[in-house]
Protein backbone atom coordinates (compact mmCIF):
# COMPACT_ATOMS: atom_id res chain seq x y z
CA UNK A 1 0.00 0.00 0.00
CA UNK A 2 1.07 3.06 -0.62
CA UNK A 3 0.53 6.62 1.62
CA UNK A 4 0.50 10.52 1.00
CA UNK A 5 0.88 12.56 3.66
CA UNK A 6 2.61 15.74 4.84
CA UNK A 7 5.72 16.48 6.14
CA UNK A 8 7.67 20.18 6.43
CA UNK A 9 4.20 21.06 4.27
CA UNK A 10 5.75 18.98 1.04
CA UNK A 11 4.18 15.74 0.11
CA UNK A 12 5.62 12.63 0.62
CA UNK A 13 5.06 8.82 -0.57
CA UNK A 14 5.86 5.87 1.71
CA UNK A 15 5.27 1.94 1.69
CA UNK A 16 5.90 -0.97 2.54
CA UNK A 17 8.65 -3.51 0.88
CA UNK A 18 10.07 -7.01 1.77
CA UNK A 19 13.95 -5.72 2.60
CA UNK A 20 16.46 -8.25 1.76
CA UNK A 21 20.21 -6.08 3.13
CA UNK A 22 23.02 -7.60 0.97
CA UNK A 23 26.78 -6.71 0.70
CA UNK A 24 26.08 -4.95 -2.26
CA UNK A 25 24.13 -2.03 -4.18
CA UNK A 26 21.33 -2.61 -6.35
CA UNK A 27 21.04 -0.15 -9.13
CA UNK A 28 17.63 1.22 -11.11
CA UNK A 29 18.21 -0.19 -14.27
CA UNK A 30 20.38 -2.78 -13.87
CA UNK A 31 20.19 -7.05 -13.19
CA UNK A 32 21.21 -8.45 -9.92
CA UNK A 33 21.65 -12.08 -10.34
CA UNK A 34 21.58 -13.47 -6.71
CA UNK A 35 21.52 -17.36 -5.24
CA UNK A 36 19.27 -17.84 -2.59
CA UNK A 37 19.78 -20.35 0.10
CA UNK A 38 18.70 -19.56 3.28
CA UNK A 39 15.32 -20.25 4.35
CA UNK A 40 13.54 -17.01 4.69
CA UNK A 41 14.75 -15.68 1.83
CA UNK A 42 13.64 -18.73 -0.29
CA UNK A 43 9.66 -18.05 1.46
CA UNK A 44 10.46 -13.99 0.30
CA UNK A 45 10.97 -15.93 -3.37
CA UNK A 46 8.51 -18.00 -3.38
CA UNK A 47 6.15 -14.88 -2.48
CA UNK A 48 7.67 -13.05 -5.06
CA UNK A 49 6.77 -16.03 -7.67
CA UNK A 50 3.33 -16.65 -6.07
CA UNK A 51 2.43 -12.57 -6.53
CA UNK A 52 1.74 -12.77 -2.70
CA UNK A 53 4.27 -9.50 -2.83
CA UNK A 54 2.34 -7.49 -5.22
CA UNK A 55 4.11 -6.26 -8.19
CA UNK A 56 7.23 -8.94 -7.63
CA UNK A 57 9.01 -5.84 -5.49
CA UNK A 58 11.34 -5.93 -2.72
CA UNK A 59 13.58 -3.66 -1.34
CA UNK A 60 17.82 -3.92 -1.25
CA UNK A 61 19.58 -2.14 1.26
CA UNK A 62 23.59 -1.62 1.45
CA UNK A 63 24.66 -3.55 4.83
CA UNK A 64 27.36 -0.82 6.15
CA UNK A 65 29.90 -3.31 7.86
CA UNK A 66 31.08 -6.75 6.40
CA UNK A 67 30.81 -8.22 9.93
CA UNK A 68 27.71 -7.62 10.15
CA UNK A 69 25.50 -11.12 9.64
CA UNK A 70 22.17 -10.02 11.13
CA UNK A 71 20.70 -6.71 10.42
CA UNK A 72 18.04 -5.53 12.78
CA UNK A 73 17.84 -1.74 12.57
CA UNK A 74 18.75 0.91 10.53
CA UNK A 75 21.80 2.29 11.36
CA UNK A 76 23.28 -1.46 10.25
CA UNK A 77 22.39 -0.32 6.66
CA UNK A 78 22.89 2.40 4.16
CA UNK A 79 19.63 4.90 4.47
CA UNK A 80 19.01 4.72 0.61
CA UNK A 81 18.21 1.15 -1.21
CA UNK A 82 16.86 0.57 -4.47
CA UNK A 83 13.83 -1.40 -4.96
CA UNK A 84 13.86 -4.40 -7.57
CA UNK A 85 11.43 -6.53 -9.38
CA UNK A 86 11.97 -10.20 -10.17
CA UNK A 87 12.18 -10.96 -13.51
CA UNK A 88 13.45 -14.95 -13.33
CA UNK A 89 13.56 -17.41 -10.87
CA UNK A 90 14.77 -21.35 -11.47
CA UNK A 91 14.22 -23.33 -8.51
CA UNK A 92 17.19 -26.03 -7.59
CA UNK A 93 16.45 -29.48 -6.91
CA UNK A 94 17.39 -28.60 -3.09
CA UNK A 95 14.99 -26.08 -2.67
CA UNK A 96 17.28 -22.92 -3.62
CA UNK A 97 16.83 -20.35 -5.92
CA UNK A 98 18.61 -18.73 -8.69
CA UNK A 99 16.86 -15.36 -9.41
CA UNK A 100 17.75 -12.01 -11.40
CA UNK A 101 16.05 -9.05 -10.44
CA UNK A 102 16.11 -5.57 -12.08
CA UNK A 103 16.33 -2.08 -10.14
CA UNK A 104 13.44 -0.38 -10.05
CA UNK A 105 13.08 3.03 -8.61
CA UNK A 106 15.38 4.44 -5.36
CA UNK A 107 14.29 4.79 -1.51
CA UNK A 108 14.92 6.33 1.50
CA UNK A 109 14.45 3.61 4.78
CA UNK A 110 12.04 4.62 7.08
CA UNK A 111 12.05 2.09 9.56
CA UNK A 112 12.47 -1.88 9.67
CA UNK A 113 9.91 -4.44 10.95
CA UNK A 114 11.86 -7.74 12.00
CA UNK A 115 8.71 -9.50 13.50
CA UNK A 116 6.11 -9.25 10.48
CA UNK A 117 7.14 -12.34 8.27
CA UNK A 118 10.15 -14.74 7.93
CA UNK A 119 12.03 -12.01 6.13
CA UNK A 120 12.21 -8.60 6.95
CA UNK A 121 9.87 -5.51 6.01
CA UNK A 122 10.56 -1.98 5.90
CA UNK A 123 8.75 1.24 5.57
CA UNK A 124 9.98 3.71 2.75
CA UNK A 125 9.71 6.52 1.05
CA UNK A 126 10.58 6.53 -2.60
CA UNK A 127 13.68 9.01 -3.19
CA UNK A 128 12.98 9.93 -7.10
CA UNK A 129 15.51 11.53 -9.36
CA UNK A 130 15.80 16.03 -9.25
CA UNK A 131 14.55 17.04 -12.80
CA UNK A 132 16.83 17.44 -15.67
CA UNK A 133 17.06 20.99 -17.27
CA UNK A 134 14.67 22.40 -19.31
CA UNK A 135 14.31 20.84 -22.80
CA UNK A 136 16.52 24.45 -24.30
CA UNK A 137 18.58 23.58 -27.10
CA UNK A 138 21.61 24.68 -24.54
CA UNK A 139 20.67 22.10 -22.10
CA UNK A 140 20.02 19.01 -24.62
CA UNK A 141 23.40 19.65 -26.50
CA UNK A 142 24.88 19.99 -22.56
CA UNK A 143 22.92 16.37 -22.38
CA UNK A 144 24.43 15.01 -25.06
CA UNK A 145 27.75 16.04 -24.24
CA UNK A 146 27.61 14.48 -21.32
CA UNK A 147 26.31 11.19 -22.26
CA UNK A 148 28.76 10.89 -25.05
CA UNK A 149 31.60 11.80 -22.61
CA UNK A 150 30.52 8.64 -20.15
CA UNK A 151 30.10 6.22 -23.08
CA UNK A 152 33.81 7.29 -24.25
CA UNK A 153 35.28 6.49 -20.36
CA UNK A 154 33.17 3.25 -20.89
CA UNK A 155 34.56 1.94 -23.78
CA UNK A 156 38.17 2.38 -22.41
CA UNK A 157 37.26 1.64 -19.08
CA UNK A 158 36.11 -2.29 -20.68
CA UNK A 159 38.45 -2.30 -23.59
CA UNK A 160 41.50 -2.61 -20.28
CA UNK A 161 39.02 -4.39 -18.03
CA UNK A 162 37.68 -7.67 -19.91
CA UNK A 163 39.76 -9.61 -21.81
CA UNK A 164 36.54 -11.15 -24.65
CA UNK A 165 34.50 -8.57 -26.42
CA UNK A 166 31.45 -9.45 -24.63
CA UNK A 167 30.48 -6.51 -23.14
CA UNK A 168 28.23 -4.05 -24.80
CA UNK A 169 27.28 -0.09 -24.86
CA UNK A 170 24.07 0.78 -23.77
CA UNK A 171 21.50 1.06 -26.28
CA UNK A 172 21.52 4.52 -28.00
CA UNK A 173 17.86 5.27 -26.44
CA UNK A 174 19.35 4.53 -23.02
CA UNK A 175 17.47 7.76 -21.04
CA UNK A 176 19.92 10.37 -19.28
CA UNK A 177 18.45 9.37 -16.21
CA UNK A 178 19.71 5.63 -16.07
CA UNK A 179 22.81 5.93 -18.49
CA UNK A 180 25.23 6.58 -15.63
CA UNK A 181 24.06 3.10 -13.51
CA UNK A 182 24.02 1.27 -16.72
CA UNK A 183 27.79 2.38 -17.51
CA UNK A 184 28.25 2.02 -14.06
CA UNK A 185 27.25 -1.93 -14.13
CA UNK A 186 30.14 -2.91 -16.24
CA UNK A 187 32.85 -2.03 -13.44
CA UNK A 188 33.64 -3.36 -10.77
CA UNK A 189 33.55 -0.82 -8.33
CA UNK A 190 34.18 -1.10 -4.44
CA UNK A 191 30.56 -0.45 -2.58
CA UNK A 192 31.03 3.22 -1.43
CA UNK A 193 31.35 4.31 -4.62
CA UNK A 194 28.29 2.07 -6.04
CA UNK A 195 26.34 3.70 -2.98
CA UNK A 196 27.48 6.89 -4.19
CA UNK A 197 25.50 6.57 -7.57
CA UNK A 198 22.75 5.21 -5.83
CA UNK A 199 22.45 8.31 -3.47
CA UNK A 200 23.15 10.78 -6.37
CA UNK A 201 19.75 12.41 -6.97
CA UNK A 202 20.55 13.75 -9.93
CA UNK A 203 21.09 12.19 -13.13
CA UNK A 204 23.35 14.92 -14.74
CA UNK A 205 26.17 14.64 -11.77
CA UNK A 206 25.54 11.07 -11.70
CA UNK A 207 27.06 11.39 -15.09
CA UNK A 208 29.88 13.17 -14.05
CA UNK A 209 30.91 10.54 -11.15
CA UNK A 210 30.66 8.12 -13.66
CA UNK A 211 33.20 9.01 -15.74
CA UNK A 212 35.63 9.73 -12.87
CA UNK A 213 35.16 6.47 -12.06
CA UNK A 214 35.57 4.60 -14.55
CA UNK A 215 38.51 6.61 -15.73
CA UNK A 216 39.83 5.94 -11.97
CA UNK A 217 39.18 1.88 -12.42
CA UNK A 218 40.79 2.18 -15.69
CA UNK A 219 43.75 3.77 -15.21
CA UNK A 220 44.17 1.03 -12.18
CA UNK A 221 43.83 -1.71 -14.18
CA UNK A 222 46.80 0.09 -16.52
CA UNK A 223 48.93 0.75 -13.81
CA UNK A 224 48.73 -2.69 -12.35
CA UNK A 225 48.53 -4.96 -15.45
CA UNK A 226 45.60 -6.70 -14.23
CA UNK A 227 41.96 -7.42 -15.14
CA UNK A 228 38.92 -8.29 -13.31
CA UNK A 229 37.40 -11.51 -12.88
CA UNK A 230 34.94 -12.70 -15.72
CA UNK A 231 31.55 -11.23 -15.42
CA UNK A 232 30.06 -14.55 -15.04
CA UNK A 233 32.10 -14.89 -11.91
CA UNK A 234 31.46 -11.79 -10.42
CA UNK A 235 27.66 -12.40 -10.39
CA UNK A 236 27.91 -15.64 -8.97
CA UNK A 237 30.60 -14.43 -5.89
CA UNK A 238 30.22 -10.75 -4.85
CA UNK A 239 26.54 -10.68 -5.83
CA UNK A 240 25.36 -13.17 -3.37
CA UNK A 241 22.93 -12.73 -0.43
CA UNK A 242 24.12 -11.81 3.08
CA UNK A 243 23.25 -14.37 5.94
CA UNK A 244 20.19 -13.11 7.26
Amino acid sequence: MTHSEGRDSQPTTWTTLPLFPLHTVALPGVHLPLHIFEPRYRQLTIDLVTEVVPERLFGVVAIRNPTITEVEEPAHVHATGCAVRLREARRLPDGRFDIVATGHRRFRLLSIDTGAAPYLHATVEWADDEPLPDGSEGAEEATARLADAGRAAHRRYCSVAWESDGWQPPPRDTEPALLAYRLASDCILPLADRQELLEERHPLRRLRLTCRLLAREAAFISELSAVPPPQHEVNETLLRPSLN
